[in-house]
């Protein structure tokens, strides 16, 4: 049933009325169902897409909540995240939940550290503006600081001195061992909270 999605819904509903009657034809009944599989497989494609496009376009989890058919924000979020296609490999819908509480955990507190530790984040950056000798790379990184500087949040501080890190040349090593150091603390304090929303030890 090579058709459109609404054309093998009537396909189907006649097969389904006919079988009603008890005058189908076995071949048909499988048949409808293999295009019923499609249809299906294909509208599970289309409702993330959806849900994707009304959240950019402003719409809220409780707004989604009643359309999807369920009770609560929370329910909406976790649908859209059991239907969405994985970016990080996991094989199920609660897999895929899983994996975004875990970044969300994760983000939520290195974001924390960055706003107790602003004063010494907008110290590196400032110190990184005044380097000299970069090459393209590095000096794209440190004027991804300069802006981000300008900023309320010290979090968006932190990428673009992550960047700045992997491009420095060997001339700015310990300028370079400075970044690599605020990396592995935030690291490690995502690896905790990792480890705390699961209900493990914290590492020290």
């Amino acid at each position: 049933m090579n058709a459109t999605p609404a054309r093998t819904v009537q396909t189907v509903h006649d097969v389904v009325a006919a079988a009603r009657a008890g005058a189908v034809k076995s071949e048909d009944l499988l048949a409808a169902l293999a295009a019923l599989r499609a249809v299906r497989e294909e509208l599970s494609a289309w409702e993330p897409e959806l849900i994707a496009a009304a959240r950019d376009g402003g719409a809220s989890w409780n707004a989604l909540a009643p359309v999807l058919g369920v009770a609560s924000r929370q329910a909406a979020e976790r649908r859209f995240l059991r239907l969405r296609p994985s970016v990080t490999g996991e094989n199920t819908g609660e897999g895929r939940v899983d994996a975004e509480r875990d970044r969300r955990a994760g983000d939520r507190a290195v974001a924390d550290w960055a706003r107790r530790n602003a004063t010494v984040l907008r110290q590196l950056a400032g110190q990184a503006g005044a380097l000299r000798g970069l090459n393209a790379g590095a000096q794209a990184s440190a004027d991804r600081l300069g802006v981000a500087l300008g900023e309320d949040d010290a979090t968006s501080l932190l990428r673009p001195l992550a960047d700045l890190r992997d491009h420095l040349p060997g001339e700015h090593g310990g300028f370079a061992e400075r970044l690599a150091e605020i990396g592995e603390c935030t690291d490690r304090i995502r690896q905790d909270a990792l480890d705390h929303r699961r209900g493990g030890t914290t590492s020290s």
